[in-house]
């Protein structure tokens, strides 16, 4: 028997349930398809920072966007997502860090943003106490913050499903054909059929976008985190650095959560990650170097996951561009957390109008054939 839907999604990480949310809420029949289980990988064990700071212009706009529905995260999921806007900063440590922080905030006001702010050492340290003295200020979006990322995803699931999606675990996608004006997704236990297949599988989007005649070239990283035991409350705001890879925060139970992109290993085939313990040596060391008091700190677990990374570090978001009724929402290459809940509207737009009036300029796949045509490699860091 083939399943008959308006939409089917292939991918059930935040991105694919926030899609399904969002099409649910407007009426239409939606199943998700996840080969293992809802936030499996990336979506549900990254560092679950909401930050619109320090984004790709490309991305500043959509970001923005987005944190207006983090502001209503329990109305529209039903949960909170332990979502705390206690503020993300980007810490300088020479003068010279602290220059580019002032090129960055003149930038985007340029673009005509004025969410991003330069803070002194004085402000750094009332916001911050516990910093290193050497620090001279640094970068701040006072309302960014953090949440609980595997607790959102499976909120987003949860609310879809509520509104009548049919999230379909242990069910991964074998193939996609055309069957008429519709699409047949042919799956390991049975086939759905629907106008629209959305594509958000996360570090194998770029196999479904070779289904469908889409030629990406898809990566896959590894980010680590760490965690140490429960510590006497030191810390509200998220931290990173502007010379070091460093992300750092304290949850609400006492335990402090690094990450930063330090790289472990990872292998989509067989969906396992390793731990590169030299490299999380290294995020270790950008912690103390920041926070004295982290020395002698125990460490009680470290992770990472397998998540998709384009060439540009942008994501691709948009129209197939070899097939009609294929919508792309994939490698979001390590920051595509605090985009999940505004880009599920945007994939919600496309699918019932073939448009969006959300800023996702410059994020289709149309942009490698134009940076290949200027002999670009791309590369701007996030």
């Amino acid at each position: 028997m083939t399943v008959e839907a308006d939409v089917v999604i292939v991918g059930g990480g935040l991105h694919g349930c926030s899609a399904a949310l969002h099409l649910a809420q407007r009426g239409r029949r939606v199943v998700v398809l996840e080969r293992r289980h809802v936030g499996r990988h990336s979506s549900g064990i990254n560092a679950g920072g909401v930050r619109t700071m320090n984004r790709d212009p490309a991305e500043i706009g959509l970001s923005v966007a987005g944190m207006e529905l983090w502001r209503r995260i329990g109305e529209l999921t039903g949960d909170d997502c332990a979502f705390h806007a206690h503020g993300q900063i980007r810490v300088a440590e020479t003068p010279a860090e602290l220059a580019k922080v002032a090129e960055r905030v003149a930038m985007v006001r340029r673009l005509g943003f004025e969410h991003e702010e330069l803070i002194e050492r004085d402000e750094l340290r009332r916001l911050v106490p516990a910093i290193a003295p050497h620090c001279v200020g640094g970068l701040i979006v006072r309302d960014d913050g953090a949440a609980d990322p595997y607790r959102t995803t499976l909120a987003f699931g949860r609310r879809a499903a509520a509104l009548g999606a049919e999230v379909r675990e242990g069910e991964g996608l074998v193939a996609l054909e055309r069957a008429g004006a519709d699409w047949l997704a042919v799956g390991e236990h049975g086939r759905y059929r629907a106008p629209i297949v959305v594509n958000a599988a996360g570090a194998w989007a770029g196999d479904v976008a070779a289904m469908v005649g889409d030629a990406v070239d898809l990566r896959v990283r590894a980010s680590m985190m760490m965690v140490t035991e429960r510590m006497p409350r030191f810390l509200d705001p998220v931290i990173a650095s502007v010379g070091r890879k460093l992300s750092f925060k304290q949850s609400d139970a006492g335990t402090v959560v690094i990450g930063g992109g330090q790289q472990g290993t990872a292998d989509r085939h067989t969906e396992k990650t390793r731990i590169n313990f030299a490299n999380l040596a290294g995020s270790a060391r950008a912690a103390i170097a920041l926070f004295p008091l982290m020395q002698g700190a125990r460490l009680v677990r470290s992770w990472c996951g397998i998540e998709a990374e384009t060439v540009d570090h942008l994501p691709v978001l948009g129209r197939s561009l070899a097939a009609d009724g294929i919508i792309h929402s994939f490698g979001y290459s390590g920051h595509g957390f605090q985009l999940g809940p505004i880009c599920g509207s945007v994939v919600a737009d496309l699918a019932i109008h073939g448009a969006t009036n959300l800023p996702i300029a410059g994020l289709g796949l149309e942009r490698f054939a134009a940076q290949a045509a200027n002999g670009k490699a791309a590369g701007i860091g996030h």
